[in-house]
């Protein structure tokens, strides 16, 4: 049995209605975004090959066919090792000389060792740009890329643009 005692505060920390923002808010793969990681183009699987600093820092194998950058964000999973069956978000995926490199958000509980093998699902900064050109998922994008900017707010009328109420965007 377990019980937990909640003030009259913990009311206004429920989450109501959506956010403004220039970023999506929906996680990716989830049932808002709709990308299915499941995809091959979108998981890779590979094995440590050396370590590179603080426990954090690796050098990997079997992710050549990917663009550095390509799982910034991403979610990594230990299929062998001390760590096997344990998750941790990658902070930075980097190809140096034609040899990939991936650095996590944190440490390990345990240390990782070279040959230590693991899968992992690419990530999203959750932009506009991102969206439209590596996932080609814009309909189902959760952000607005064309709301004012605190620019315009401070802005004012002048003789250069057509001041006619138009899209500032051209669409």
């Amino acid at each position: 049995f377990t019980a937990e005692l909640r003030g009259m505060a913990h009311e206004l920390g429920q989450e109501i209605g959506r956010v403004f923002s220039y970023s999506c808010d929906a996680n990716l793969g989830d049932a808002r975004c709709r990308v299915d990681l499941s995809d091959p183009r979108f998981h890779g699987t590979g094995s440590v090959t050396a370590i590179l600093a603080a426990d954090r820092w690796f050098a990997v194998d079997g992710l050549g066919d990917f663009g550095a950058g390509w799982f910034n964000n991403g979610a990594l999973t230990w299929t062998s090792g001390a760590n096997a069956g344990r998750p941790i978000e990658v902070r930075l995926h980097s190809v140096v000389a034609g040899l990939a490199r991936l650095e996590l958000w944190t440490a390990m509980g345990v240390a990782v060792a070279v040959g230590d093998t693991f899968a992992v699902t690419a990530g999203c900064d959750k932009q506009f740009g991102t969206c439209r050109d590596r996932f080609a998922n814009l309909l189902n994008f959760r952000g607005f890329p064309y709301m004012p900017s605190n620019m315009l707010v401070a802005s004012y009328p002048n003789d250069h643009t057509a001041n006619d109420g138009g899209s500032l965007y051209g669409n």
